[in-house]
């Protein structure tokens, strides 16, 4: 435990902001293995799972969770795998 004062609040605050950013990754995860699961059922209901797994991603790149590229990379994974899925 460190001793200073403002080392201290340094502690807390980043423990608040993993917090918050293992919850926005942990809701990306969900988000996408569930238009996973419609992708393997049901294809065609899966545009609307697309959409909120974009949302999610794009939430997520914008409060710095996870990088922009990173998102896109991942937004066009998916686009690719509905796409094969359709098809």
């Amino acid at each position: 435990m460190p001793n200073i004062k403002s080392a201290m609040k340094r502690v807390k605050v980043n423990a608040k902001k993993n917090l918050r950013n293992r919850m926005v990754k942990s809701s990306v995860k969900t988000t996408i293995k569930k238009f996973d699961v419609a992708v393997a059922s049901d294809p065609k209901q899966a545009g609307d799972l697309l959409k909120a797994s974009y949302s999610a991603l794009d939430k997520a790149a914008s409060k710095g969770v996870i990088h922009k590229n990173a998102a896109n990379r991942k937004k066009a994974r998916l686009a690719r795998r509905l796409a094969k899925a359709a098809n």
